[in-house]
């Protein structure tokens, strides 16, 4: 278990999961990344992760299941699961656009996956979370609120 902000890939083909995970181990330094090809196991594995934040790399079709269902399944653990998720699709049709909006997912990348898009992505939903730590450590009064939430 790390203590950063982890990326966690779920895609139902267990060799895009590595090549994803390779393209993300070369420029991501700020956590660990997890692969699953197996969506019940992706789920359980969140649930009982002490840490409810990561980033997620996330198939829209994972064989019967889909990545939405996968991200509402994890949502009471991780509220941000949404907005913290790339989605990545063989075909992103208006459908999946229309429910990436309607699920609040701002990421949406097409297989085959170009490595400046993914860590483009990546980096930015990663960077919130740099300048919201940066804000705790420069400001200790905003730190001191935040602690009492």
């Amino acid at each position: 278990m790390s203590d950063g902000l982890d990326v966690i890939i779920i895609d139902d083909d267990q060799s895009v999961c590595k090549v994803l995970a390779s393209i993300i181990k070369k420029f991501y330094a700020w956590g660990n990344i997890v692969t699953f090809s197996d969506v019940d196991e992706a789920i359980s594995y969140c649930l009982n992760r002490e840490i409810g934040v990561a980033i997620f790399v996330v198939d829209v079709f994972l064989g019967g299941k889909s990545g939405f269902l996968f991200l509402d399944s994890i949502e009471e653990r991780f509220p941000t699961a949404h907005k913290d998720s790339i989605i990545i699709s063989g075909m992103a049709s208006d459908d999946i656009v229309n429910m990436c909006l309607a699920s609040d997912v701002n990421y949406l990348l097409e297989k085959p996956i170009k490595p400046y898009a993914l860590q483009l992505a990546v980096r930015a939903i990663t960077g919130k979370y740099l300048d919201f730590a940066k804000k705790l450590l420069q400001d200790p009064a905003f730190a001191e609120s935040i602690a009492r939430l």
